[in-house]
């Protein structure tokens, strides 16, 4: 399915859908209280039905491209996207773009601001890395006329495009290592929230494999507050609460990886002869001359440079031979199992 790209919905479009002249839609936007109620519902719902967004940089642009691409990004604390915005923002500046970050918390309503936010500036393309949106944003997405690639996941329907991997099937891997490995008293640690999407796919895959090995039980807690490395040791201070034999964890993150460390250590806790630990990311301090953390390994920087190319050939006019591109990933066995 190709993107269409022949500019944005104007206000010219809006005016004549609400049946008014563009003058109006102006004062609706700019001094609302001076135009009818009626005119101004009317004007509104038109702006909703096409996805219009004001042009903040109108007039300040000498040609109809920005050379602006913008990433909204789920958090940006921590190591979990950095590589990849690394990789996004090399390919960009290499062709002369410059990327414009807003970070969400994983809130679908910061999302939805800073979508608002970001297309107001008119740029190029817009990458996120979350796939599950409000129904207004992802209307204003599609009404967007510009490329909107989706990235760390593999959506069914991408609004545009979506690079990424299969985090259900990461899960499950994980778990066929873990049972590889003689573990049969397994639990998973993750974050509370509705809109960690990613962390509840690993789940979804961890525990199919289990449940099928013939587990009676699979195990999970999550934490709401505090870093993530606060988490992590909460969560398995949880689990060993409630399931003291627990002989492995899964944690959706290597920073939780690294709380639910910390806390099995200060519980006298040999890892991993009492208990098995692994996490997800790979992070820098993940690797052998770190925690020497299993964990699964995913291709962040390239993923960056595959959203980034995706968007400089659509805006080129050339059709990419895929909506979606899998980049896999990979369990990396280290002493902590």
């Amino acid at each position: 399915m190709a993107i269409e790209t022949g500019g944005w919905v104007t206000m010219g479009e809006v005016a004549e859908r609400a049946g008014v002249s563009k003058i109006t839609v102006s004062r609706v936007l700019r001094s609302p209280d001076k135009v009818k109620q009626e005119t101004r519902e009317r004007v509104r719902a038109a702006i909703a039905e096409l996805g219009y967004v004001p042009d903040e940089a109108a007039g300040g642009l000498s040609s109809r491209r920005s050379r602006i691409v913008g990433a909204v990004i789920s958090t940006l604390a921590g190591s979990t996207f950095a590589s990849t915005v690394d990789g996004l923002g090399d390919r960009l500046r290499q062709n002369g773009h410059q990327l414009l970050l807003a970070g969400t918390d994983y809130s679908s309503a910061r999302e939805a601001d800073a979508v608002a936010a970001m297309l107001g500036r008119r740029p190029d393309g817009l990458v996120l890395t979350s796939t599950t949106h409000r129904d207004d944003t992802r209307r204003t997405l599609e009404a967007s006329r510009i490329p909107v690639v989706e990235i760390w996941e593999l959506p069914v329907d991408p609004i545009g495009y979506a690079v990424g991997f299969s985090n259900r099937d990461a899960g499950a891997a994980m778990a066929r290592h873990l049972l590889a490995a003689g573990r049969r008293r397994m639990a998973f640690i993750g974050t509370a929230g509705e809109d960690d999407r990613r962390g509840r796919l690993r789940y979804d895959g961890f525990a199919e494999v289990l449940e099928q090995s013939g587990v009676a039980e699979v195990r999970a807690t999550a934490a709401a507050s505090g870093t993530q490395t606060a988490r992590g040791a909460r969560g398995l201070a949880a689990v060993l609460e409630r399931w003291p034999d627990t002989d492995a964890v899964f944690c959706s993150s290597d920073t939780l990886a690294l709380g639910a460390l910390s806390e099995a250590r200060r519980r006298g806790l040999t890892v991993p002869e009492d208990i098995a630990i692994a996490g997800f990311g790979d992070f820098e301090f993940a690797g052998e001359f770190g925690l020497g953390l299993t964990t699964v390994r995913v291709p962040g920087p390239d993923i960056g440079e595959v959203a980034a190319q995706l968007i400089l050939d659509v805006n080129a006019g050339l059709e990419p031979p895929s909506r979606t591109v899998d980049l896999g990933f990979q369990v990396i066995a280290r002493a902590t199992t």
